[in-house]
């Protein structure tokens, strides 16, 4: 199929999104790893406020009205911030899905009006108005599904109103994180889908950009070790993201490759991946035995040498294919650095620069299998595109 970018600013918008996705998801990582994910008891304001309190009397007024939770300006600044540049990304996202239904029949009214029924129901919620609130979201987002799954890819109207149905669901994820008190399941679910925000802007750039195709005569086969790959990166950055929002991370101490001084230390796997706990708990700093959280990290880092195995491979692929050898590359480095990160986590004690270095290192990761999933052609495929 041959995509047809719908505007000549749309390629230029759709790498703008990718590239504040990227930042949006690593200063996320920041702010969960630096403890401030609860520094917002509210939301989407902080404290009642747009910003977040700076001065005395705000601090007071904040203080008086939110007991439970006393005002740490160092930490609210950086969830606030991190809401911000979120919406920020939503409104680019926006952008791309009106400007790829502009040529649809009433393909911006079938945008618009689901987004207008979203936006109406952030006040609602605020107002206390919750089951009115949910029900316009809801709504809102089945109308922009039901249309993406109406529309095809050949003008990037599916991929692009898909995209920003993501955008709502994160939305609510993130006020979830909040409302339920950074609930495990909740903040690996707004991890897993930012990423997945950021791959498909991510493909959706690559395909809107004018020669974009890696012609390799092993495409097909590269493709199937990508998709595996990607799979297998999905589960373990899922992993990663239950290590974290259980505070497991250090459950071996600084131990490595052993943990607590045993290949395989005292574990309980019963308790360590139940998704569901109710509602009302307080997860912050974890809730886990020692047990549990050290079946969580063992876990985490046995598979990942399972996904770093096949990514090598691929690695050692895509170096033996002529014209790949920059690709084989940047995924070889990425992976050495990913994992050289990752045991570094352990060894100095969880310092926040290496944690967060750590998160982007899974983004690379996945922008580069995305990346091929979005380039890689057989020739007589490109050679075809350009002709037409």
């Amino acid at each position: 199929m041959t995509w047809h970018p719908p505007h000549r600013h749309f390629v230029r918008v759709a790498w703008a999104a990718v590239l504040l996705a990227a930042v949006v998801i690593v200063f996320g990582g920041f702010v969960r790893l630096s403890n401030a994910g609860l520094s917002c008891p509210d939301w989407p304001t902080c404290y009642g406020k747009a910003a977040w309190p700076v001065h005395g009397h705000e601090i007071d007024a904040a203080n008086e009205a939110f007991p439970d939770r006393a005002v740490e300006t160092h930490k609210a600044w950086r969830e606030q911030f991190h809401r911000h540049i979120a919406a920020g990304l939503g409104l680019l996202v926006l952008s791309l899905a009106l400007l790829a239904a502009r040529t649809r029949p009433a393909g911006l009214l079938q945008v618009l009006v689901p987004v207008a029924a979203i936006a109406v129901a952030i006040p609602l919620y605020m107002r206390g108005a919750h089951v009115w609130s949910a029900a316009l979201t809801l709504g809102g987002e089945l109308a922009l599904l039901t249309t993406a799954l109406r529309w095809n890819n050949q003008d990037f109207a599916r991929l692009a109103t898909l995209t920003l149905a993501m955008i709502v669901f994160q939305a609510t994820l993130g006020l979830w994180t909040v409302s339920w008190l950074l609930k495990p399941i909740v903040v690996m679910g707004h991890l897993l889908g930012g990423l997945t925000t950021f791959s498909l802007l991510l493909y959706m750039a690559w395909k809107a950009t004018p020669g974009r195709a890696l012609s390799s005569g092993d495409a097909d086969r590269l493709r199937r070790l990508t998709v595996v790959g990607l799979a297998l990166l999905a589960v373990q950055i899922a992993l990663g993201g239950w290590t974290s929002s259980n505070y497991a991370a250090l459950a071996c101490g600084v131990d490595y490759p052993k943990c607590l001084g045993a290949w395989v230390p005292e574990m309980n796997f019963r308790e360590a991946f139940v998704l569901w706990r109710g509602i009302g708990v307080d997860y912050e700093g974890g809730v886990l035995d020692g047990a549990a959280r050290a079946a969580i990290q063992w876990t985490h880092r046995w598979f990942a040498w399972l996904v770093a195995g096949h990514l090598a491979v691929l690695a050692w692929r895509l170096a033996r294919s002529p014209g790949l050898g920059l690709w084989a590359g940047l995924l070889a480095t990425g992976l050495v650095a990913q994992i050289s990160l990752g045991i570094a986590n352990v060894l100095l004690g969880l310092p926040l620069w290496v944690a967060t270095a750590h998160l982007g290192g899974g983004l690379l990761l996945l922008a580069v299998l995305i990346s091929l999933l979005a380039r890689l052609r057989l020739p007589a495929f490109v050679a075809s595109s350009q002709s037409g």
